[in-house]
């Protein structure tokens, strides 16, 4: 083993490529992770003064395929790469600086941090937060269960070309914009197909690279109008919210 490391055939030989072992190449996510990344995302999005102070939640744009005028810091929290602290410390000094120009809680860069503070707060004290059962904050819906819909969901199958597009970002990029996910988990439940929120939470569970389990499952609570949230009816129509974003691809194609 010893003379096969020391080779130089060894040595001089490239890592071989996942279809030279006979893998398809997969798509990956564009994020990076890493503490010198994070702060240097951050660095870089705080020098943008008018956009750290203007940030408003919902008028942020879900049809972008990359973090955009979002921070795109999400799985550096998440994952431990991004101190909550320092994150909210450095937006508070460019607030500071700039007083009544600045956005409020909850729509504010400083309110998307309370409600992650929020969600888990609400996690650790709610035994079974992360299903209906057994939930004492979440209300008992009898909701289908027809594995047929679910799969269509999964893989972007449903004919709306809005909701297929976001699951296939999912899919593939592991990231979708905090609207797109409003967006699937209300048509997944109480806006379309009527199926249990804990199976899109389960879902993302498995893809999401940002993956927080207090914030999905309390996000997924909130969308399908299970803990929150109580006015049902506001719901995102799968064709009238993407045109509002990207006119080309709202029209249904089944």
């Amino acid at each position: 083993l010893h003379e096969l490391a020391t080779s130089r055939k060894f040595l001089t030989q490239a890592i071989p490529t996942l279809e030279e072992l006979g893998y398809k190449e997969e798509k990956t996510s564009f994020l990076r992770g890493g503490e010198a990344e994070a702060l240097r995302i951050l660095e870089k999005y705080l020098e943008d003064t008018s956009k750290v102070v203007k940030f408003e939640k919902p008028k942020t744009t879900p049809a972008a395929v990359r973090p955009g005028d979002t921070t795109g810091l999400s799985a550096h929290v998440s994952q431990g790469a991004l101190s909550a602290r320092t994150f909210y410390y450095g937006i508070l000094e460019v607030v500071n600086k700039n007083g009544s120009k600045c956005t409020s809680p909850p729509v504010s860069l400083i309110g998307q941090l309370l409600w992650r503070e929020f969600f888990t707060l609400a996690s650790y004290g709610t035994p079974n937060f992360d299903q209906m059962e057994g939930n004492r904050v979440c209300r008992q819906i009898p909701w289908d269960d027809d594995p047929v819909l679910l799969d269509a969901w999964r893989e972007a199958r449903t004919g709306y070309p809005w909701i297929d597009a976001i699951m296939t970002q999912l899919r593939e990029q592991g990231w979708m914009h905090h609207l797109a996910r409003h967006s699937v988990a209300c048509f997944l439940t109480r806006g379309d197909l009527w199926q249990s929120w804990e199976k899109g939470a389960s879902h993302f569970d498995r893809l999401l690279v940002d993956l927080d389990w207090g914030l999905n499952a309390g996000n997924w609570m909130w969308l399908s109008a299970s803990a929150y949230f109580s006015a049902y009816l506001r719901v995102y129509s799968p064709v009238a919210f993407g045109k509002k974003w990207d006119p080309k691809v709202y029209l249904r194609t089944v």
